[in-house]
């Protein structure tokens, strides 16, 4: 049995990939705003006419709270200051980041399942697949306690919405959905690198964590990438085996947000 922190949860019920409602919120939350705050200062500020003053909470609560205002808020703070200099498909792959931390349920659904799906050469991700993938999970004891089938097929029908979200899944309402082509942009790349780096991880974790399989790196796969970052000066990478030593350009996040940013 896997730690309590990882257990499986079905937070994905309260909001999917909401990147609309996301931007929005970052737009009315600041530093001195805690989760209770950003409610309702997000609730006063008239932009979310359609939506319930309880599902805005559970929003905040359980969604943007445990996906961006973690590690002292730094995910905010990274994507407020920045978004605007984001193109759509890297503010897109950020939030899936992010969005993936927090639910490890999802997480591991886009490192086993659909990137599984995605190498092996197949075209399409079903419903069935999503589901499969939660009743093992539920049958190896990676929920606090068991799942109906109802929740089972809730939580399904939340994974492949994600993925959809996220541009992983064509929008299609259906129960079988085309699998888009995906490639990891430079700048998340950066970032995931220096985040990794910063958290006091060495030189190998970083290249063998586990974030780079969210989308679909193996560790020879994250060498390659940190070649075509060298070539920017992002960074510089010395390999010999398996062993890899790597110089970091940047002292700070901040620094290495307003290099990649400008560029």
């Amino acid at each position: 049995m896997i730690g309590k922190k990882d257990y499986y949860t079905t937070k994905l019920q309260a909001g999917l990939g909401l990147i609309d409602e996301t931007k929005l919120l970052l737009n009315i939350w600041d530093t001195n705003l805690d989760t209770a705050s950003l409610f309702q200062s997000a609730l006063n500020s008239g932009q979310f006419p359609y939506v319930s003053a309880r599902r805005l909470r559970n929003i905040v609560a359980e969604c943007f709270a445990p996906r961006y205002l973690v590690n002292n808020a730094q995910p905010a703070k990274i994507l407020k200051n920045h978004q605007n200099l984001f193109s759509s498909a890297e503010l897109t792959q950020l939030l899936c980041l992010y969005t993936c931390r927090a639910n490890s349920i999802l997480a591991d659904f886009i490192r086993q399942v659909y990137w599984d799906r995605y190498s092996s050469g197949y075209e399409i991700l079903s419903n069935e697949d999503a589901k499969d993938f939660v009743v093992r999970a539920v049958q190896d004891e990676k929920t606090v306690k068991p799942w109906s089938e109802t929740t089972i097929k809730r939580v399904s029908s939340y994974l492949t919405g994600c993925c959809v979200d996220f541009g992983l899944l064509e929008k299609m309402r259906k129960k079988e959905r085309k699998l888009l082509s995906f490639r990891l942009e430079s700048k998340i790349s950066t970032i995931l690198a220096y985040d990794l780096h910063f958290s006091g991880l060495g030189d190998n974790a970083v290249i063998e964590h586990k974030d780079w399989a969210i989308f679909g790196l193996e560790p020879q796969d994250v060498r390659s990438e940190f070649k075509q970052l060298s070539l920017k000066n992002y960074l510089m990478i010395q390999s010999a085996g398996d062993v890899t030593r790597l110089e970091w350009s940047f002292k700070s996040m901040e620094e290495c947000l307003d290099v990649i940013t400008q560029s």
